[in-house]
């Protein structure tokens, strides 16, 4: 039972179910609905698909992360960053019935390649996107979608690009043909939704509000600024008399179970985008879930996160919606309107269902200025230049992969910028790590402990070098350890013994174990003897598989460099000085 409650949680938590969890899931649920309903039609629009799309992934994708989740307040959905990519990869598709087949694909494939992964333990893989890389491509993203909506926030018609320069440059050639009432329209909600993030909350407390609902109430501006701009609008006939855009009629009813078929050559078209989707949108709501679950000391299995979001994409694909994730703001509100366990996601779930079901010709008035304005201003905070700042002062590397992320995504579109990154992340590894930092160690006082001659005023021996490296040994830094080691040595005449400290080495490679033994065999001929002292056992174990300490000689594998100075502090053969 226990193994199938670890890849079904959802067992697990409804099993031990407390009625005092109740309430606080039941009214998270609900004003996580009042949240998402405007928000899955705005990111739906963002993705260049019809608002309802947004709804239809917001029901059956939410029911079954709360079934296979291992975060039990991870807020599943449609998201900003991936609605842009998911417009991204749609952009070369004619034809709403196309775009709509391409987003099932994408939600298809990504869900695949998710659970897969999942399945296969593969959790890891999101590791190789730094968070410099993450941070550059989110920065530029959000850039990316508030330009996106100036369309929308203008009224006019701006051809769909994923580059920001086109965007600004046609909204500047072409100012004048905005539409004055959308423009006033937009400012109005931007604002208002920016006084209902913002001074609301410091008026709320200050009015003696209970904090707990403070913070959720302060969520529940897209619905305002929903009610007020289709109220605008239906009042003074803004469509008809201003030609202000409206999202006009939402189909009604839930989303049904089906499958139109594949388009294979589309499939493998969308293949690589649906790949880069899956990937970020698991590092963003792995992130997510595991910053909540440690605030209530809880676990999350990555891989089962994998398996969960998997599904979860999969049911997007077969109920009509978009590639999902979990979503920080949502997820955020999730839990501090007081979520305690998938429940919360289940009612959000049968809310949606409800609004799909009956509530559709509410939105019809709905200016698209109003869905406009609810993207712009939730990915106004992703803008993050603070970051690259921090980032540059304390590794000019990560600093660069950041800065290169940022500017590749700007101008090279979304997916050759996070590869770009990731590549550039990978590369600046191998090059940091093909030169290992190497440090000449002395003892301190008449202590047991040893450091760097460079940084601490240290005791050394005539005949004895102590160096310690400061990185696992492989194929990439083997010539540079052989080329340090020789030199050092041959810096030193008078040296007889070599103390190599492993301690920070927890690996070493085919590659490095030859050149090792390369090293060990070229200074044995040079009359100095190589010791190793501190190797980890996981290292021990490989090694004593080899020949190569037989190929030491007379050196030693000493437990502590203490031991190693401490018998050869005498050189058993002082020799000549050089």
């Amino acid at each position: 039972m226990a193994i199938i409650a670890h890849y079904l949680p959802i067992l697990d938590w409804l099993g031990n179910y407390r009625k005092s969890d109740l309430s606080g899931d039941l009214i998270a649920g609900l004003i996580v609905t009042i949240m998402l309903v405007p928000q899955g039609m705005a990111y739906a629009m963002l993705a260049g698909l019809p608002p309802q799309v947004g709804l239809y992934a917001s029901v059956l994708p939410l029911i079954l992360y709360a079934m296979f989740g291992s975060s039990r307040t991870l807020a599943v959905g449609p998201v900003a960053m991936v609605s842009l990519m998911t417009a991204s990869a749609l952009a070369g598709l004619s034809g709403s019935d196309n775009q709509m087949a391409g987003a099932l694909i994408l939600a298809l494939a990504s869900g695949l390649m998710l659970f897969v992964m999942g399945v296969a333990r593969l959790g890891f893989l999101a590791n190789f996107l730094s968070h410099p890389v993450i941070s550059g491509f989110t920065s530029a993203a959000a850039l990316i979608i508030g330009f996106s909506q100036l369309k929308h926030l203008l009224g006019m018609e701006i051809p769909r690009s994923h580059l920001l320069t086109d965007i600004v440059g046609f909204v500047i050639r072409e100012a004048e043909s905005a539409n004055i009432v959308t423009v006033a329209l937009s400012v109005g909600l931007v604002a208002l939704l920016l006084l209902w993030r913002g001074p609301l909350g410091a008026l709320l407390r200050r009015a003696g509000m209970n904090p707990a609902w403070v913070g959720p109430l302060t969520k529940t501006g897209p619905l305002a600024v929903v009610i007020l701009g289709a109220g605008l609008v239906w009042l003074f006939r803004l469509d008809v008399n201003a030609g202000v855009k409206i999202v006009g009629e939402i189909p009604a009813g839930l989303p049904t179970l089906n499958w139109q078929g594949i388009d294979l050559t589309m499939a493998q078209d969308l293949l690589p985008a649906a790949g880069l989707i899956a990937l970020v949108g698991f590092v963003e709501s792995v992130s997510v879930a595991k910053a909540l679950a440690s605030k209530r000391r809880q676990k999350i299995d990555a891989d089962q996160e994998l398996r969960a979001l998997g599904v979860a994409n999969i049911g997007a694909a077969f109920s009509g919606g978009y590639p999902v994730t979990g979503g920080f703001s949502r997820s955020m509100v999730n839990f501090t309107a007081g979520a305690n366990t998938g429940l919360a996601a289940i009612v959000t779930a049968i809310l949606i269902a409800f609004t799909l079901a009956f509530l559709t010709p509410l939105f019809h008035y709905l200016p698209k200025a109003a869905l406009a304005a609810i993207i712009v201003v939730a990915v106004s905070g992703l803008v993050d230049f603070r970051s690259l700042f921090r980032t540059w002062r304390y590794n000019g590397l990560d600093g660069l992969s950041q800065l290169a992320t940022f500017a590749a995504v700007l101008a090279l579109g979304i997916e050759i910028g996070i590869m770009l990154g990731a590549a550039l992340s990978i590369a600046f590894y191998l090059w940091r790590t093909s030169r290992p930092h190497m440090a000449i160690v002395g003892r301190v006082g008449e202590t047991e402990h040893f450091r760097n001659i460079l940084r601490h005023d240290v005791k050394t021996l005539p005949h004895v070098l102590a160096l310690r490296v400061d990185e696992n040994l492989y194929f990439a830094n083997t010539r540079f350890l052989e080329d340090r080691l020789l030199a050092a040595v041959a810096d030193q005449p008078r040296i007889k013994h070599l103390v190599l400290i492993c301690s920070a080495i927890n690996f070493i490679d085919a590659s490095a174990l030859e050149s090792l033994e390369n090293t060990v065999r070229a200074l044995s001929e040079a009359g100095v003897t190589v010791h190793l002292a501190e190797v980890k056992g996981p290292v021990m174990d490989k090694l004593e598989k080899t020949d190569f300490l037989g190929h030491l000689g007379a050196g030693e594998v000493f437990l502590s460099t203490h031991d190693a100075l401490a018998k050869l502090e005498k050189p058993l053969d002082p020799g000549p000085v050089i």
